[in-house]
């Protein structure tokens, strides 16, 4: 019987998708020469001054509505000052006593039990620059091109009981980050960083425990293996009668352990006060009712349209929905005529096995949705069997294919012609008179046998319901 509750709260970096930085004209584009996107303003020199950016504010408010947070018709902007390498001013331009957004949540299910995680703020900021270590070189590096990119940090309540629930929650932030198409959701260039507060508390107790920070959890795998490890050190060390010290701890993917970074800091050891440079901000009711209203459907909501519309399952409709172009993709097949399960099923198997193997998303798929759904129009019409469609899908997916013309050209088209089959049928029984005698004395399961012995024969093109018809009515 578990002796202690998990507590957990994760707070979330999101590189807010604007073509220039949150401060500057700088460009943001990532994967240029180092310190190639820099200018005196995300440099840090001096007498510089800050100029924001609107499309940065539009785009934290509409995260706040989409999380139904409170948008403060008044913000401001604060320096949160430390001194590192990659901080060239010596302090980080960010909103601390009064963020753009307060009080929201997100609905999540887990294991089948809907819960409730609440987002204390989301507030604007900053990046910092880059250390690059080169050991071949013996020196550190500084690249400025992502000091002064435009973040929102969305923190989360300590609402969450386990790891489950944390991969479900920020699963469910990006995808909503990705449909207001204000983030681009990549965890492996960092324009989605999390961090995780862990703590455990004896069943019962109200106070919270001694938390730890884990950093470096660059996929929803090493999220979720973070945390339970720490988990499990944590307990090892209550169980041993150890105080848990509060510090920010390295999650190491390669031993799947966390390591001690340094000691916790708190809100005061960042002597946070008011930007002089940067007047408050204000936005109008008129406005944030039209950014409202531009919102487009979001995931949730998506979801239930799915399960009521199309029929389909809570998890059909969540893969589904899980990105927009994908659910866009869904929604074009079924429009074009395709029976919506079993589009369901061949983009869950087959096109989304061809688009990770590819790297590419829906959108710039080649195969078109159109183009699926003729596929599935082929089978239910008998032409080819499902066998041979998952047989020539690689090659239709990849050149973007008609599946009918296809078909046709490499006449692959099912035989449906129960006079063509029959001669199939009598070869197989005439070159198998022992397996014939022993299904009309009772083995009835050489039916599959026979069955495959003629798909053999016609290459996979005969129509099975056909086959098995022919071979009851001819083995009696």
């Amino acid at each position: 019987m578990a002796r202690y509750e998990t507590v957990i709260g994760v707070e979330v970096h999101a590189q807010l998708k604007t073509d220039s930085k949150i401060f500057c004209g700088c460009s943001t584009r990532f994967g240029n020469d180092p310190n190639e996107n820099v200018c005196p303003v995300c440099a840090g020199m001096p007498g510089v001054l800050p100029v924001l950016n609107a499309k940065a504010v539009e785009y934290a408010a509409k995260m706040g509505l989409a999380t139904d947070c409170v948008v403060n018709p008044v913000s401001v902007f604060a320096r949160k000052n430390y001194f590192y390498p990659d901080l060239p001013k010596g302090y980080q331009i960010s909103q601390y006593e009064q963020p753009i957004c307060e009080r929201g949540h997100i609905d999540v299910t887990v294991d089948g039990r809907a819960r409730r995680i609440g987002i204390t703020r989301i507030h604007m900021e900053e990046d910092a620059g880059k250390n690059i270590h080169s050991a071949a070189d013996n020196a550190s590096y500084v690249d400025l091109n992502r000091a002064c990119v435009p973040l929102i940090e969305i923190v989360s309540e300590p609402d969450m009981r386990s790891p489950e629930e944390v991969v479900a929650y920020l699963k469910a932030l990006r995808a909503i980050l990705v449909y207001l198409d204000i983030c681009d959701g990549n965890m492996e260039e960092g324009s989605f960083r999390c961090d995780a507060n862990v703590s455990l508390r004896p069943i019962g107790q109200e106070a919270f425990g001694t938390r730890a920070e884990l950093k470096n959890l660059n996929s929803f795998r090493h999220v979720q293996k973070a945390i339970e490890y720490e988990v499990d050190r944590q307990a090892d060390l209550l169980d041993d009668g150890q105080p848990v010290v509060q510090e920010t701890r390295l999650y190491d993917a390669a031993k799947n352990i966390t390591a001690s970074m340094r000691g916790k800091e708190e809100a005061h050891d960042y002597r946070y006060f008011p930007d002089p440079d940067l007047a408050p901000l204000r936005i109008a009711a008129e406005q944030l009712e039209a950014w409202k209203n531009a919102l487009p459907e979001l995931p949730a909501a998506r979801r239930a349209r799915f399960c009521e519309a199309f029929g389909l399952s809570d998890y059909d409709a969540d893969v589904l929905t899980s990105e927009r172009d994908l659910a866009g993709y869904f929604e074009a097949a079924a429009a074009a005529g395709a029976d919506p399960k079993k589009a369901a099923n061949w983009i869950q198997g087959e096109l989304l096995r061809e688009l990770n193997q590819a790297g590419l998303s829906p959108k710039a798929c080649k195969f078109t949705p159109d183009r699926l759904a003729g596929l599935i129009r082929l089978i239910d019409d008998g032409a080819i069997s499902g066998k041979i469609a998952k047989q020539i899908f690689p090659e239709l997916f990849a050149e973007g294919l008609d599946p009918a013309a296809y078909v046709q050209d490499k006449g692959l088209a099912q035989i449906s012609d129960s006079s063509a089959l029959e001669s199939a049928v009598d070869a197989v029984l005439a070159a198998n008179p022992a397996e014939v005698e022993a299904y009309r004395g009772g083995k009835t399961k050489l039916m599959g046998f026979f069955v495959g012995q003629i798909m053999k024969a016609t290459k996979g093109q005969a129509n099975p319901g056909l086959v098995n018809e022919l071979l009851r009515k001819k083995l009696g």
